[in-house]
């Protein structure tokens, strides 16, 4: 068990990924529980996109899925896992956490093997439900917090998420022959998609059309998120400031989109350091302040 949930905490202290500073504010009890997560989700995530191949992918995938049926099946012997399973396992187990969360991930990990393009918003958003929102629900169930009102409020920020990673990362996914533009909102807009897959010349901007829909997207995508907002005054207070991290560096994100005029084939839009810096002082400045209200509160 030592040697598992050593295993999740590496995993998640050496990612890249910006959300992780988040944890830093997380209570000691939560921490290990949310490294176990975090760990499911990057590897398997990495061997969907790492594996050299969409049939390798497959196959990694596969073994993924029979280790979690393995682990909800042994009712939590660790002795009937092993690597990050171990952890994990003591984790959902603890926690309740559904089976079905964890299939949708890879569900939708598998989905990425075969599905380079969406003819509508209804089937990304589906998409989204399974690549997303069960991370949200996890963090929700940690916190005994996922009741539905909830559930809805943490699926529109996770969904916006999502979505936002997808209009930022516009030329990174087109060298993995994946494009998120529904093919409705490219017709919308007069564009079939051709020109994000051919890519820009030398000198030349993302054309006019595919910026007025990625605006129109983040438009959209803003919304979800102020929708989602709500949620934060709803979960326990050492949860809240990292809900309003996520939220607020995905707004960033939008206005970093906006910054570059939407010419996101040309340029990747990125939150400068400063606004980072400022958005977890922010956080830790609210962390810190419900800890003391908390403290006073109980004198």
């Amino acid at each position: 068990m030592a040697e598992s949930r050593a295993a999740c905490r590496a995993i998640a202290r050496a990612s890249r990924e910006n959300f992780l500073v988040a944890t830093c504010l997380l209570p000691r009890a939560f921490r290990q529980p949310f490294y176990d997560l975090y760990a499911f989700c990057r590897t398997a995530d990495d061997r969907a996109d790492e594996s050299g191949t969409p049939e390798k992918a497959l196959a990694a995938l596969r073994e993924y899925r029979q280790a979690v049926a393995q682990m909800y099946l042994g009712e939590g012997e660790a002795g009937q896992n092993e690597g990050i399973f171990v952890a994990l396992a003591d984790t959902v187990h603890r926690y309740s956490i559904p089976r079905q969360l964890l299939d949708d991930l890879l569900d939708a990990f598998t989905q990425d093997q075969t599905t380079n393009r969406y003819e509508d918003e209804e089937q990304l958003l589906d998409y989204c439900r399974r690549s997303a929102n069960p991370v949200g629900r996890m963090i929700l169930r940690l916190a005994d917090a996922d009741s539905d009102e909830n559930v809805l409020a943490s699926d529109e920020i996770c969904t916006a998420l999502q979505l936002v990673n997808f209009w930022q990362d516009v030329s990174r996914d087109r060298l993995l022959g994946r494009v998120y533009i529904p093919e409705t909102i490219m017709q919308q807009h007069g564009f079939d998609g051709s020109e994000i897959r051919r890519g820009l010349e030398p000198g030349q901007t993302t054309p006019v059309a595919i910026r007025e829909a990625i605006q129109f997207l983040c438009q959209q995508t803003r919304a979800r998120f102020h929708r989602g907002l709500p949620l934060v005054d709803r979960v326990p207070t050492w949860l809240s400031a990292d809900l309003r991290l996520f939220a607020e560096g995905g707004l960033a994100t939008i206005a970093a989109i906006e910054s570059i005029e939407f010419d996101v084939l040309r340029i990747r839009p990125v939150v400068r350091r400063s606004t980072q810096m400022r958005l977890l002082g922010r956080a830790v400045w609210l962390r810190c302040w419900s800890g003391r209200a908390r403290t006073g509160a109980s004198r």
